[in-house]
């Protein structure tokens, strides 16, 4: 049975973790109405979720069969190409899609651009040492990973509040009709933007990656107009909104830990093992986005019906005390930590090393400059952004001292 429960809400959002708890332990694949009405699975353990996600028999292809696409909820006509996003195709579309832009993403180059990174993040905090406080997010969690996304794409960094803003809009959207209506202006503007951009990419070659995107579909590699479109839509999103809430909650986190704070702030070394942590504690996303089961599938005892909607819940399986030792502790020295953050598997988040090093240097620059770092309003007080795949703040008011060097 099913049972109806707003897993979108911000009141959701605020703390899961106690319920994703209770799911593990009485029903780890659980059965659940979602806003829109439909019924989901949602696989709450760690081992299910890391088996689900190699498992080829849950596809991401929502119009694979024509009973699937029966079952989709009304979309209207402007979304229709964002259907075409490497996010919710399968091999072999997604190997193509996903070959024309994971160079721009691999750990060498990624590496190549630390010192754009930490001059940028510098930048927006002598900004904000002059007031003495800010909103992590809007000033600092935010600026910073749509600067670079927005540079590496072409898009001009001015234009940077528009597409998060337009970002914010989907992200934040059910499958339901009125949601769904209520985001089509920010949808609609999104599109116009990118298709915009993409006309100019193609009258005016460049050496950014959407000009790179524009190129590949004149060279013939099969990049179709909405995989185009969709690409570099995802592109925007997915390049900003992960290193949001992974630089947010992550000094959330940080801030509730004042022991880990403290050894962070005098062992500077540990911020690559901190950020895999904060990513294990509180990481950026709730659940990988939907899949389907392509046959009955039984998980955990439990029978998944074919083209049943499947989602895999990330921040549980990242908490599940049968893999992690003291898994609601926060310990940035821990060792095991084979955490699922990114996901796994061919859909594994491709800007996973982006996201690391923005939120390594994001992270270990704010404690290092900064000191009497603490909250401005009462924790409880804190506003989550609705959605059911992202977790994070709609803003974290913070107060500090500058540090005398």
């Amino acid at each position: 049975m099913s049972e109806s429960l707003d897993i979108s809400s911000a009141k959701f959002k605020a703390n899961p973790y106690p319920i994703y708890a209770r799911w593990r332990a009485e029903s780890p694949v659980h059965c659940l109405k979602l806003p829109d009405k439909r019924t989901a699975w949602l696989i709450t353990r760690y081992e299910d979720v890391a088996a689900v996600l190699r498992d080829e028999r849950f596809g991401k292809d929502r119009f694979k069969t024509p009973e699937l696409t029966a079952k989709q909820p009304w979309m209207p006509k402007s979304f229709r190409p964002l259907a075409h996003n490497m996010l919710d195709q399968d091999p072999p579309d997604h190997t193509r899609l996903r070959a024309l832009v994971h160079k721009a993403f691999t750990p060498r180059l990624v590496e190549n651009m630390r010192r754009r990174v930490q001059s940028l993040t510098d930048e927006l905090l002598d900004a904000a040492e002059r007031r003495g406080r800010m909103d992590l997010i809007r000033d600092y969690a935010l600026p910073l990973p749509s600067t670079i996304i927005a540079e590496m794409l072409g898009v001009p960094v001015a234009d940077r509040h528009r597409f998060h803003r337009w970002s914010s809009s989907m992200v934040t959207a059910d499958a339901s009709k009125l949601s769904l209506f209520k985001a089509m202006p920010g949808v609609t503007a999104f599109l116009r933007y990118v298709r915009k951009l993409i006309k100019k990419r193609r009258a005016e070659p460049s050496d950014d990656l959407a000009g790179a995107l524009a190129r590949a579909d004149e060279a013939g590699d099969q990049l179709s107009e909405d995989e185009l479109l969709a690409m570099i839509v995802l592109l925007l999103i997915a390049g900003h909104e992960t290193t949001v809430n992974l630089i947010g909650n992550g000094t959330l986190a940080l801030l509730a830990h004042p022991q880990q704070v403290e050894k962070l702030r005098n062992n500077p070394e540990l911020i690559p093992a901190a950020v895999e942590e904060l990513l294990r504690y509180d990481g950026p996303l709730a659940m990988a986005t939907e899949r389907f089961a392509r046959e009955d599938v039984t998980v955990a005892g439990v029978k998944i019906p074919r083209d049943g909607l499947v989602f895999t819940v990330l921040a549980s399986a990242n908490r599940d005390e049968r893999q992690f030792e003291k898994p609601d502790a926060l310990e940035i020295t821990r060792e095991n930590n084979k955490h699922l953050a990114f996901g796994l598997g061919v859909h594994y988040c491709l800007g996973a090393p982006l996201a690391r090093l923005e939120g390594q240097i994001a992270i270990n620059t704010l404690l290092r400059r900064t000191t009497g770092l603490r909250l401005c309003v009462p924790q409880e007080k804190l506003r989550w952004r609705r959605g059911l795949v992202l977790r994070g703040l709609e803003a974290l008011p913070i107060a500090f001292a500058s540090k005398q060097n």
